[in-house]
């Protein structure tokens, strides 16, 4: 879809009704194009032209019902009740469908003149989804934005009824004629941390325009953010989220690799692997999927990953690079190296014959966001190399002394193994006298019970104490310090609901939350739970991908490359961080590593030379 809003490319079913209710009419296109147009009485319409058929049909907006509950998923409808038809949307990208709805929504409601009555689509538009999110898409200007948003707010709560009238305004219109839809001449902005940066934004680019795609960048530097932003524009049915741990997978909305790939551990031969994937379940997710996305694919190990490739090419019929499908690839190989399933030692993804083959375009994102403080991302970027200086030294020595409790939540400890890190907080919270609370999760389908326990953050059982340590595993409010990662402690309990209070001393009331994976066949399974889990200590494995506000480690017990980074990039400052007994012994980076990034910046440097010299000669062409 352009990313104007005002078009969009889905599947598009369409039933037209007789007075009593029944189907006169149904028609499907599995690829439709969508465009918002005017006629020259300046009316608006959804014009729907099918890819593959000679066939057009233009529908009026006016008086239509929307219903969005689904749009997350890719899914709404649109009731046009003049002609007495129902619009289907499916298989839209996420994010495009909330613009595209949204500008519906805006040119409709922002004209002078238009009463509504009882909305359910203004409000999730302007309230469950702030109208900050929308990063240059719509078309629809500041005024009109404003003009709906003040409409919205004193309008009741149902459905959207949208009669029609023509007012005219001095804005160039939409016209069926012209085969480009001009945009406004002013775009809503509102920069925001949910933008996306310039580099993020060439991701972006190349993964839209179809290219196999590996991207990484250090600790904080926005890659699962970009992701998800990635996932939401392309289709999702046809797009398998995937990662390496089920933690990772979690992060974005999706399943491990291995669910996907349906080869098990995937220690057999090659031709074991090809001989799993052909049950007729695993068979249908490789041929539907056209878009693959791998989270930590720095955990994915090599050979792993050259099997999954050989049974893409078999399953799929093609002897095209990873059977045509296209890759979507981050991770940091100077975190937590990939673990082999058998005793022999794990090779990197890099390392594989597939990388070479179906890997060509690389990015490095360099703006750190999780950390503030430009020394600490400083020392943190040293670190992850491996160089560690007296300078850094001192300074890590000097963390030990600081005082980081604050509120009675003490600091989280980081440890390198998950035994560990399991002991730790059972030992501490037998030591409260208090009585106990035992919260047990609400899953939709208790046959998933053991995946959702390996795939989610949040326990199935979680027993908790007043003077528990805790954290919250979910953001609930972003501005009121609610945040996944953010620490706490159990004050009361009132109802049986857990009180916490956060280090920033805010007060919060611990409801049950809904966790929503989808398994391989793309099936949606929930859990419900308290989002807390129990917060003395961590595992350096289970912290991937946090921030926390309260941490101290001992790092003497680190057995691989990249721990003590991971551990140390997991605090938010300096000041949120207490290591105990630093040794530069501890800090080493693998030397496999060191060598790939050095060619990976250098081919990067080269890419940029190219095309800068690219853009010299055209210049110099027209002179």
């Amino acid at each position: 879809m352009d990313s104007d809003g005002c078009s969009l490319t889905c599947t598009a079913a369409m039933e037209w009704l007789n007075a009593q209710g029944s189907i006169l009419r149904k028609v499907t296109h599995k690829t439709a194009l969508l465009r918002l147009i005017r006629d020259d009485q300046r009316e608006m319409f959804i014009e729907i032209r099918a890819e593959k058929a000679n066939m057009l049909t233009k529908l009026s907006l006016k008086g239509i019902s929307v219903f969005n509950k689904f749009m997350t998923e890719g899914k709404a409808s649109i009731k046009f009740k003049e002609q007495n038809c129902t619009l289907f949307l499916s298989n839209a990208p996420s994010s495009q469908l909330i613009n595209f709805l949204k500008t519906i929504f805006v040119k409709l409601i922002g004209q002078e003149g238009k009463m509504i009555t009882k909305n359910l689509l203004q409000e999730k538009f302007f309230t469950n989804i702030q109208l900050n999110d929308v990063e240059t898409a719509s078309p629809a200007t500041c005024t009109e934005v404003n003009i709906a948003k003040e409409k919205a707010m004193i309008i009741s709560r149902t459905t959207v009824t949208i009669p029609s009238s023509s007012v005219v305004r001095k804005r160039k219109r939409f016209s069926d004629d012209v085969p480009k839809i001009p945009m406004a001449k002013k775009l809503y902005e509102n920069p925001t941390s949910g933008e996306l940066t310039r580099e993020q934004i060439q991701v972006l680019n190349a993964v839209l325009n179809g290219k196999n795609v590996f991207f990484t960048g250090s600790a904080g530097t926005g890659k699962s953010f970009l992701l998800r932003k990635i996932i939401s524009a392309l289709p999702p049915d046809v797009t398998m989220a995937t990662a390496s741990t089920g933690v990772a997978a979690c992060h974005i909305g999706g399943i491990t690799l291995h669910q996907f790939a349906g080869i098990g551990l995937g220690t057999g031969t090659k031709e074991r692997c090809i001989q799993l994937a052909s049950r007729p379940s695993v068979v249908s997710i490789w041929r539907k999927t056209k878009h693959l996305v791998i989270d930590e694919i720095s955990m994915v190990d090599g050979d792993f990953f050259d099997k999954i490739e050989a049974v893409a090419r078999h399953i799929r019929r093609t002897e095209r690079p990873f059977g045509g499908i296209q890759l979507i690839l981050c991770g940091d190989f100077f975190q937590l190296p990939p673990v082999s399933k058998t005793n022999d030692r794990a090779k990197f993804c890099f390392q594989s014959e597939t990388w070479h083959k179906c890997v060509h375009f690389n990015f490095e994102l360099q703006t750190v966001h999780r950390q503030k403080d430009e020394a600490f991302v400083k020392i943190l970027n040293n670190i992850r190399i491996g160089r560690v200086t007296d300078d850094i030294v001192d300074i890590l020595k000097e963390t030990a002394k600081q005082k980081i409790e604050s509120n009675g939540v003490l600091a989280t400890r980081l440890c390198s193994h998950v035994k560990e890190a399991d002991e730790i907080n059972e030992f501490q919270l037998n030591e409260l006298k208090s009585e106990s609370k035992v919260y047990i999760a609400i899953d939709s389908d208790s046959s998933m019970t053991n995946m959702l326990d390996q795939q989610l953050p949040i326990p199935g059982k979680l027993i908790l104490k007043i003077g528990a340590q805790v954290m919250l595993l979910k953001n609930i409010n972003v501005n009121s310090g609610l945040v996944n990662g953010a620490r706490g402690v159990v004050i009361n309990f009132k109802n049986d609901t857990p009180i916490i209070k956060l280090r920033s001393g805010t007060h919060y009331e611990a409801k049950m939350e809904k966790w929503t994976i989808k398994t391989s066949s793309g099936a949606v399974v929930h859990r419900k739970q308290i989002p807390l889990k129990l917060a003395w200590a961590f595992s350096i494995h289970k912290s991937q991908g946090l921030t926390l506000d309260c941490v101290e480690m001992c790092l003497s017990r680190v057995f691989d490359a990249g721990q003590s980074y991971v551990a140390l990039s997991r605090a938010q400052s300096l000041q949120s961080l207490r290591v105990l007994d630093f040794n530069s012994k501890q800090v080493w980076a693998n030397t496999v590593v060191l060598e790939f990034y050095k060619k990976f910046r250098r081919n990067l440097q080269e890419m940029e030379i190219f095309l800068l010299g690219k853009k010299i000669k055209l210049e110099q062409d027209k002179r």
